[in-house]
């Protein structure tokens, strides 16, 4: 018989995935987030989030890329960077003290520009640069790696704003990024992995039925302008997170 408490842990891990897969996010910030709050230890919780978001970001990609909601060429150029640094941010271990404000404060401002500029049509499409798709690729990567999560809440505004992809697109090519992050920078910190709680498979079936449901809303239910209200919501609950942790 499963516990009441892992239930509750499991129940806000799907609710948290359906929110975040619907802009092609796997939700590790959200997932961190309500470890924390039901008191699990922090040496459980990082490896945790990662190895969710490895499964959950794995199924938003194959959802999201067969819809052709990808861009092969800009995620190439994203993963040369941030593979590596990914795998070297695995490995650091920084006071939360140091970074956590200021990334904090970063998102907040952009959920809010993505709830006001909701009702704008996309950008030009532009080609992508890509020296510097490498280089934003690193530091997305070295931050994701530190922080224990995918990236994707600091690579989504990035990539819209330089209008290298629609809205969709980005969700997609996000996704496949988050994976192959995610899976870096667990493996720069592969010892944590023995930390993994005994509730792990409770809580993947939780998140793999919230990114089954969040990804048919952001493919099929979804607009542009819903994708950017999501998208600001999302990036608004991160960065509140990262200030209020």
């Amino acid at each position: 018989m499963l516990e009441v408490h892992t239930l509750l842990i499991a129940g806000c891990l799907f609710l948290g995935a359906i929110l975040y897969t619907s802009v092609g996010h796997a939700g590790a910030s959200a997932y961190i987030a309500i470890m924390t709050l039901f008191d699990l230890p922090p040496a459980v919780i990082r490896p945790t989030a990662l190895t969710l978001n490895i499964f959950v970001s794995s199924f938003t990609a194959l959802r999201y890329i067969k819809s052709n909601f990808f861009n092969k060429t800009l995620f190439l150029f994203l993963i040369i960077g941030s593979v590596p640094a990914a795998f070297i941010g695995g490995r650091i271990n920084l006071s939360g003290d140091v970074y956590r404000p200021i990334i904090g404060v970063l998102l907040l401002l952009s959920g809010l520009r993505f709830l006001v500029q909701a009702l704008q049509t996309d950008k030009a499409h532009r080609e992508v640069n890509k020296p510097l798709a490498i280089f934003m690729g690193a530091c997305v990567g070295l931050l994701s790696g530190i922080t224990g999560t995918g990236g994707g809440i600091f690579l989504s505004p990035l990539i819209i704003w330089l209008g290298w992809v629609s809205v969709k697109a980005a969700s997609g090519t996000v996704a496949a990024f988050i994976f192959v992050n995610s899976t870096a920078g667990l493996l720069g910190n592969f010892q944590s992995t023995s930390s993994l709680p005994s509730e792990l498979p409770v809580f993947l079936v939780a998140v793999l039925l919230g990114a089954f449901i969040g990804t048919r809303f952001g493919i099929t239910r979804f607009s542009s302008v819903g994708v950017k209200r999501a998208l600001g919501v999302v990036l608004l609950i991160a960065g509140a997170k990262f200030v209020i942790s």
